[in-house]
């Protein structure tokens, strides 16, 4: 089998809620994202999608998809979709770094497998190891008692798990994490994700200030030192995200004793295949995950369901359904959260089928 074209949609994904607030004063209104849909010459075609949070959350922005894709498809013409790891070596040497360029290709292969073997996405990546996955609602940065607020309504919706956004000045994030815990039912979890938002000395008030608490601290400072100074500052549970970037920056972590927990982004370490390596060891060193992606619609959601689902449940820490944020649907089949969880489609492949229609024409096409 042999790659005959790929082909770049570009979609707007308004959000539900207006905005998506983060550390530091960053905001999306309006997410970017690209479809990719790599055809073959056995009549297959597979899906895929990466949709940046900005470009001030990672080294990744939307544009950056795009022009990232018209420089690497011509090098895939002819290449092989099913030998997966053949493929992603090959990308690494005709465009060096850019994980998340390729992440949407490495997406679409899997997808292509899975039609070709009539698999579930979920089987070849191990099986199903749970019928559904437990879902997270990440709380944009707002006013301290809005966000505390917040935390019923995502209730009303089936969360158990709230993701607070913080990594603002230590004074106000101290208030919103106190009164976000105070806002916890029993059996419910609380992530305190400052996104690289606080230097080392806000860390250090804010881990001393909430000791008391039952809550998480993910990725509190911007670099994996700084990150590792407040690891030992705190006893409470710790999270680490941006800086787990590939299976080097996880065994050093590991190594270090850096964290209880990671956060695995599928675009950011380049696709199914190397988020598929990291879980693995992952599961090895029983490091619990939140599984997900940087952004997305329903392709991305479909991607975290399917890797998400052949995890044991232990180590899934939490996923994520994108989907639900936004206001646009491109692939009605896709994953739906249901009571806080959602399941990945038992159909071959991705087990979702894009709406054509609402892709429009594409942005981007080779063959």
């Amino acid at each position: 089998m042999k790659i005959t074209a790929i082909r770049a949609y570009q979609l707007d994904l308004p959000l539900k809620e207006g905005r998506y607030s983060w550390s530091n004063g960053n905001y999306v209104d309006v997410f970017d994202t690209t479809v990719v849909e790599v055809e073959t010459d056995a009549g297959v075609t597979g899906w895929g999608e990466c949709c940046p949070l900005g470009s001030a959350y990672l080294p990744a922005y939307a544009l950056g998809v795009r022009s990232g894709l018209a420089e690497l498809a011509p090098q895939l013409i002819g290449a092989d979709p099913l030998a997966l790891d053949v493929l992603n070596r090959h990308m690494d040497a005709v465009l060096r770094g850019h994980p998340y360029v390729k992440s949407a290709i490495d997406v679409a292969c899997w997808d292509i497998l899975g039609k070709v073997t009539g698999q579930p996405v979920y089987t070849l990546l191990g099986g199903k190891a749970q019928d559904d996955v437990v879902l997270y609602r990440a709380i944009s940065q707002i006013e301290p008692k809005a966000m505390a607020a917040n935390v019923a309504s995502y209730r009303a919706e089936g969360y158990t798990r709230f993701q607070l956004k913080v990594g603002a000045d230590a004074d106000s994030d101290i208030a919103r994490i106190r009164l976000c815990a105070q806002a916890m039912q029993p059996g419910e979890v609380l992530v305190a994700d400052a996104n690289t938002g606080w230097t080392m000395h806000e860390a250090a008030r804010v881990v001393q200030a909430v000791r008391d608490l039952d809550v998480y601290i993910e990725q509190p400072c911007p670099t994996y030192e700084e990150c590792l100074v407040t690891r030992r500052r705190t006893s409470l549970p710790f999270v680490l995200d941006e800086v787990i970037t590939d299976v080097g920056a996880f065994t050093r972590a590991l190594k270090d004793g850096a964290m209880d927990v990671i956060n695995l982004k599928i675009s950011k370490v380049g696709g199914l295949t190397r988020a598929r390596q990291i879980r693995d060891l992952c599961l090895s060193a029983g490091v619990p995950m939140t599984i997900e992606d940087t952004w997305g619609g329903d392709i991305v959601t479909a991607s975290i369901a399917h890797l998400a689902q052949s995890t044991p449940a232990e180590f899934v820490f939490s996923a994520t359904d994108f989907n639900s944020y936004g206001t646009v649907t491109f692939a009605p089949d896709a994953p739906q959260r249901v009571h806080g969880r959602m399941q990945a489609a038992d159909r071959p492949g991705l087990g979702i089928t894009p709406d054509r229609d609402v892709l429009g024409a594409p942005v981007m096409q080779v063959s």
